[in-house]
């Protein structure tokens, strides 16, 4: 039986091994409400606003975006296992403001996002993100808490 409370989910990932129990979360979530999943990757390209626009930069943008398709393949992947339709975007700008936009403009009723991104500097910049959309966003967001063996 579908459920009317979850009909659009977004699932913001990063392709770390922290963030798939976010996805796992997104996918079940889905598949018991007979939600559509988004599996949505931020290019942050505000990021590298102060770098010139050269061969370089254009090096580093293929880069970033091999990352995200490889990121939002592994979910599509795994919905589509579970049986769940699943859609990849990839997004550019500022990763709060992106994903607060996608969910507001494709009726998302969910956002779920993990608390640890990466290691490192790229750990803190993913739990300031989930921060932001948590206090930004008009519908719900769920943060799921990675593995403490995977921190």
């Amino acid at each position: 039986m579908a459920s009317t409370l979850y009909k659009n989910i977004f699932i913001a990932t990063d392709g770390s091994k922290q963030n798939r129990k976010a996805v796992q979360h997104s996918i079940e979530l889905a598949r018991l409400s007979g939600a559509k999943l988004y599996a949505g990757y931020v290019v942050d390209t505000a990021a590298f606003a102060s770098i010139p626009m050269d061969a370089g930069w254009e090096m580093m943008y293929e880069l970033l975006e091999k990352e995200a398709n490889v990121a939002t393949d592994s979910v599509e992947d795994l919905a589509k296992e579970a049986g769940i339709v699943c859609e990849t975007v990839t997004l550019e700008g500022n990763p709060s403001h992106e994903i607060i936009e996608f969910a507001d403009n494709n009726n998302v009723d969910l956002i779920v996002m993990g608390t640890l991104g990466k290691t490192g500097f790229d750990r803190f910049l993913l739990g300031s993100v989930a921060e932001k959309v948590t206090r930004n966003s008009k519908v719900p967001v769920l943060v799921v808490r990675g593995d403490s063996e995977e921190e």
